[in-house]
């Protein structure tokens, strides 16, 4: 094990372990919300109301996660473009492609628009989660590609980062560090939860 100097060090490795502990017990949880609730996903289109249109980027559900289709389809409606992730390599940026593009396996084996389908900016990307808080802690896979790639689209300018969830993954508090990017809203079958900022 590698050894880690320091109560920095210390932290960041009790909090390494506190996420994999959680992301253990919700993987085991999520299937059976999904079962439990199978028009979560159309449920939760009809809680969000989409503002003003531009391109909103989703993702490709895997395994248990809830399915952002009917969310897409509703902004698509609206006159929204809607993109996918792409990922060219895993510890890398996501980048964001047409959806209508060719698919093809990516560096994590989604599928995924192919490398030359148009790029696109989005002004709203639906994230996956494994578990959110109401402070708009959230809880993904691990591999930091979602955090890498908010964190500089939030550099060059507004973007606002929903995610997509049961309602039963929510928890008090997920862990976080430093480079966790958080999200704006959290929508689930039952509600839409808007992320309160506290001024700097």
């Amino acid at each position: 094990m590698k050894r880690l100097h320091g109560s920095r060090g210390a932290a960041n490795l009790l909090l390494a372990e506190e996420k994999a502990a959680l992301r253990q017990v919700m993987r085991g949880l999520r299937p059976r919300l999904a079962r439990e609730h199978p028009d979560a996903a159309f449920l939760a289109a009809g809680r969000f109301e989409p503002p003003n249109p531009g391109v909103a980027a989703g993702y490709v559900p895997r395994g248990s996660e809830i399915d952002p289709g009917p969310l897409l389809a509703r902004l698509a409606s609206r006159g929204w473009s809607i993109a996918l992730p792409r990922a060219g390599d895993r510890d890398g940026r996501l980048t964001f492609h047409a959806a209508d593009a060719r698919r093809e396996p990516d560096a994590f084996g989604i599928q995924a628009p192919v490398a030359s389908a148009p790029v696109l900016t989005p002004d709203l990307i639906i994230v996956p989660v494994v578990a959110f808080d109401r402070r708009g802690g959230r809880l993904g896979q691990g591999a930091g590609c979602y955090d890498r790639t908010i964190a500089e689209l939030r550099r060059r300018g507004a973007v606002r980062v929903v995610g997509l969830a049961f309602a039963g993954q929510e928890v008090e508090e997920s862990p976080t560090e430093d480079h966790d990017e958080r999200l704006d809203a959290i929508v689930t079958e039952t509600a839409l939860i808007e992320v309160l900022r506290m001024p700097p």
